[in-house]
């Protein structure tokens, strides 16, 4: 549930915002204001059909209201739109009588308007603010110290229009010379901007450092004496080997049992002799 407490801009991007969806009648952006023509069309910086007015606190800054001229009607001023066509509430600045009037239209009209004698300083900053039982319209000419023009108790449609209500800060004229309102600081005080300019700088000392320097160059290099090395010889050949031995055996009286030896030749026949035991 967007509440109108949450809806913050200060203009000092020079785009409009998203928020600001519904604006018409070539509002613009400029110099860190929301500026919205007057002229004999219609005008004004407008949320989408989106936002809650039931409990919520709003408070906007008017920095320049038009001037009446010859218009026999002129003004300028920040309203909560229900769904229904007419039926609204708000601040009117009639800069024909320099009246601000604290209004709560249905068809338009209201019939118990509170009107006061319009200060621009004193009345620099308008709030109005739902706290579920009452709607109050209050002044300031700082947006800190506030002074309550006007109480009444909540219209039912406030309570009924949740997520359906539409802010808008319009300016209209029927004749004269156009010109333009201006509104700045939508529910904040913080009016930071960026700026950017150009500048001719002046060093007030000269930094100095020592050089150093780099330096890269060729030389002929001649070697103080000459290297030497001892060869290490190496040789192979070849070689016939002889080599000559006697093998035997050696054998010691020890038992024989079970040996059989043959006796004999082979022309003759061998016979086996049995050692003796």
């Amino acid at each position: 549930m967007p509440s109108l407490s949450t809806l913050v801009d200060n203009f000092n991007d020079g785009t409009i915002g998203a928020n600001w969806g519904n604006s018409y009648g070539g509002v613009t952006e400029v110099g860190g204001k929301a500026r919205v023509p007057c002229t004999t069309g219609f005008a004004g910086y407008q949320t989408a059909y989106s936002w809650t007015l039931a409990g919520a606190s709003l408070f906007v800054k008017v920095t320049t209201v038009p001037v009446a001229g010859a218009a026999t009607e002129c003004y300028c001023g920040v309203l909560v739109n229900s769904p229904t066509a007419g039926t609204r509430i708000g601040f009117t600045i009639n800069t024909v009588a320099n009246l601000l009037r604290c209004k709560n239209d249905v068809g338009y009209f209201d019939a118990g308007v509170v009107e006061i004698a319009y200060n621009p300083t004193t009345m620099a900053y308008l709030r109005l603010r739902e706290d579920g039982t009452n709607v109050y319209w209050d002044t300031s000419p700082d947006g800190s110290t506030w002074t309550n023009r006007r109480t009444l108790a909540t219209p039912a449609w406030i309570t009924a229009a949740v997520d359906t209500c539409a802010l808008d800060m319009s300016a209209h004229r029927d004749a004269g010379t156009a010109d333009y309102a201006e509104y700045d600081n939508f529910n904040t005080l913080s009016d930071g901007a960026v700026f950017t300019a150009s500048a001719a700088l002046t060093s007030d000392t000269t930094l100095g450092a020592a050089a150093t320097p780099s330096y890269v160059a060729t030389a002929a290099l001649t070697a103080d004496s000459a290297l030497a090395a001892t060869g290490i010889l190496s040789a192979r050949t070849a070689a016939d080997l002889e080599a000559t031995s006697d093998l035997g055996a050696e054998t010691s009286g020890t038992d024989t049992t079970d040996v059989d030896t043959l006796v004999g030749s082979p022309s003759s026949g061998w016979v086996v002799s049995k050692p003796w035991r």
